[in-house]
């Protein structure tokens, strides 16, 4: 990354000239993101953006969110087929907050070929009037971060909410008359248990959410997790790790539920277009403090501070704090890396640069022929990252 100066969303790198991204990309642009960083409570393991909710502060950075997207509609051609709002928790803003903001979208933007608007939910923050809102606003889909169904996990992970709280917020959101509903998990927790873990699916699948992400926890710097990892106090057991992600494929995959990809699986027809088109390297916005947007070989990230943020964007300039200049070479290679987590693969001519590694790895039984495409196979899956990695 390169630290940049900013005029009227004109990028300044220390070395070169001012270069306007608005000219970066013809066709339209189809998906957005949003970032919303504010959380009740901070969980110890989460490496995402986030910040204490100021209850002070929220109006004004709603404001500066309706700003950037109006301005950047000025900008670009943008007619989206996904918003995604995340955070954070988005769901913890008030429900005058997400009237005002999910208003200011649908004034900005030609939401006419908007097929999906997922807005990622905590137990915590949901309610029948919430929930009613959101579905009257036009969002879609909810992901709802349950985590775990055990309240002594769920408390060694610093949530909110209890797993009768997730429950009650699934149906409440259900009788809202939402008909996508994502929920998240994790496995790998400290001194989770095998049993633990299956009953965790076990009620996941009662429940018949339309799509599951289950994610294995990694320690990732910046995070309490991360010092408590590091001093021992945590400790990871890949092995194990590996046999939570066997039971979670024989689970879901045995209840109908698709693996389109490597954490995420979904009843047929209920697959994240959003995701889809991220992993396939779509252009995209990003909205909110922290956000990256990709337009074509430009990358940039907007400032990872609420505060800064909404200084910027309310007093008429950028909120970009750093730019990026892609190569073919770098896009492709993000390409391949995120194709092969999914199911679909990538065509075999792709890996024609890696004759050695693609062999290896199909002798090995990692790699597998599907049609005109090289998949992972079911024991590539379990360690897809070494895989992609030897192509990067």
């Amino acid at each position: 990354m390169t630290d940049i100066e900013l005029t009227d969303c004109r990028v300044t790198a220390n070395a070169g000239a001012a270069r306007d991204l608005s000219g970066a990309a013809g066709a339209a642009i189809r998906h957005i993101y949003v970032h919303i960083p504010f959380c009740a409570r901070i969980c110890p393991y989460c490496a995402f953006y986030k910040d204490k909710l100021d209850r002070s502060q929220t109006s004004r950075f709603c404001e500066a969110i309706v700003q950037e997207i109006t301005a950047l509609a000025a900008q670009f051609p943008i007619i989206p087929t996904t918003i995604f709002f995340g955070g954070g928790t988005p769901s913890a803003l008030s429900t005058d907050q997400l009237e005002f903001l999910l208003t200011g979208f649908s004034n900005a933007l030609d939401l006419s070929g908007l097929k999906e608007f997922t807005l990622e939910a905590n137990p915590g923050s949901v309610s029948a009037r919430k929930a009613a809102l959101l579905r009257k606003l036009g969002v879609s889909r909810i992901s709802l971060g349950v985590q775990s169904w055990d309240d002594g996990l769920l408390q060694l992970l610093g949530r909110e909410h209890s797993a009768g709280q997730a429950e009650e917020s699934f149906h409440l959101l259900r009788d809202a008359g939402f008909e996508n509903i994502n929920i998240d998990l994790m496995f790998g927790l400290p001194g989770q248990t095998d049993e633990q873990w299956k009953r965790t699916l076990d009620k996941t699948i009662s429940l018949r959410p339309n799509h599951v992400s289950a994610y294995c926890l990694t320690y990732e710097e910046d995070t309490d997790f991360f010092l408590r990892h590091s001093r021992g106090e945590l400790r990871s057991d890949a092995d194990l790790e590996s046999d939570f992600f066997a039971l979670a494929m024989d689970a879901l995959q045995n209840s109908k539920y698709q693996h389109y990809e490597i954490s995420n699986y979904a009843l047929p027809g209920f697959e994240s277009v959003h995701n889809r088109a991220y992993w396939a390297g779509k252009n995209y916005l990003g909205i909110g403090p922290s956000a990256f947007s990709t337009v074509d070989f430009v990358r940039w990230q907007n400032v990872a501070d609420y505060r800064i943020y909404a200084d910027r964007v309310l007093g008429g300039s950028c909120a970009i704090g750093s730019t990026e200049d892609l190569t073919p070479e770098m896009k492709e290679v993000e390409r391949l890396a995120l194709g092969l987590r999914t199911r679909d693969g990538v065509p075999v001519e792709d890996l024609a640069s890696w004759p050695k590694e693609t062999a290896e790895f199909v002798e090995l039984g990692l790699l597998a022929r599907s049609g005109r495409n090289l998949v992972l196979t079911r024991n590539g899956k379990c360690v897809a990252d070494s895989v992609a990695a030897a192509f990067v």
